[in-house]
């Protein structure tokens, strides 16, 4: 049993050196500083559009040039996690997280 949780809670890999990632694919104690907002056109958003999840995840503070560090993911299906944003803690959900596209620190 404790090997299945290992493995479901486990960090998800890391990209390649210099390489962009959606911040929802990362694991706890991922570090790194956020690039931009992107969410796909016609992405999964739920009830929002692509355009109205872009602001509100620039109004709680996923803004470009700011440092990041994931400090908790979820028991259900790792969902959702809580990310720290320079001085600040944000939870949120991974699908809304898989706009921001971060440079995790190496």
């Amino acid at each position: 049993m404790a090997a299945i949780n290992l493995s479901i809670r486990g960090h998800m890999s890391r990209p390649m050196d210099g390489a962009e990632v959606e911040l929802g694919r990362l694991g706890r104690g991922t570090r790194g500083q956020i690039v931009r907002i992107c969410p796909a056109p016609g992405s999964e958003c739920g009830p929002l559009g692509a355009d109205e999840l872009e602001r509100r995840l620039l109004e709680i503070g996923f803004v470009e040039g700011a440092r990041f560090e994931v400090l908790h993911e979820g028991p259900l299906g790792r969902d959702p996690i809580a990310v720290r944003i320079d001085d600040t803690r944000i939870a949120v959900r991974r699908r809304d997280a898989m706009a921001v596209m971060v440079k995790p620190d190496e």
